[in-house]
């Protein structure tokens, strides 16, 4: 199970392009079809905690999909696994900077990767978006945020990804704990 879940890390460490968000829609194939070492509710869980805890996404999703099946030494292999393709990659690439970006070829292969992790990331939310609950805060939340997104785009306003996180945390809180709370003291 440990070599298994290296090979796993590493074969999304080394053939996905982008970063965590990108990496998403491959984890899910590989960790949910695939191996099922979790099903679709668990990874969207395991999506919203590794967002919101500091760290790079696919690196927490590969700690925390290690841990649930081997313990410290499976979280520990996992992310070995996820962390050690880019490690080596930039590695070799610093060695070689200056000429390697240079190159045509290169820079044409980067535009074309661009626009592949541009839809992988695009794939891997509305994947998530089916998975959310059809419920009027969930949506009106995602249209909210989604319109924000768009404004602050023509705008050039940065706002950081960690305050939409918190605002939808405690937009949570408010609309189900309260009313639930509420309910128990009853």
């Amino acid at each position: 199970m440990l070599i298994s879940l290296f090979l796993t890390f590493f074969k999304l460490g080394l053939f996905t392009f982008g970063g965590g968000y990108a990496m998403i829609a491959n984890i899910r194939e590989l960790v949910v079809e695939k191996n099922k070492w979790l099903d679709e509710e668990e990874l969207l869980k395991v999506i919203t905690i590794a967002e919101s805890t500091p760290g790079p996404i696919a690196i927490n999703m590969a700690t925390y999909v290690g841990y649930k099946k081997k313990g410290v030494l499976g979280s520990f292999f996992a992310t070995l696994g996820v962390v050690l393709p880019s490690l080596i990659i930039i590695y070799v690439i610093s060695l070689f900077l200056d000429s390697f970006m240079a190159n045509k070829y290169v820079a044409y292969a980067f535009s074309g990767i661009k626009c592949g992790v541009s839809f992988l990331i695009i794939k891997a939310g509305l994947t998530m978006l089916k998975k959310v609950e059809k419920k009027p805060l969930p949506l009106i939340c995602f249209g909210a945020v989604f319109g924000l997104m768009i404004i602050f785009e023509l705008f050039a306003v940065s706002i950081s990804s960690v305050v939409l996180i918190l605002s939808g945390g405690i937009i949570g809180i408010i609309a189900y704990a309260l009313p639930l709370r509420k309910e128990e003291t009853k």
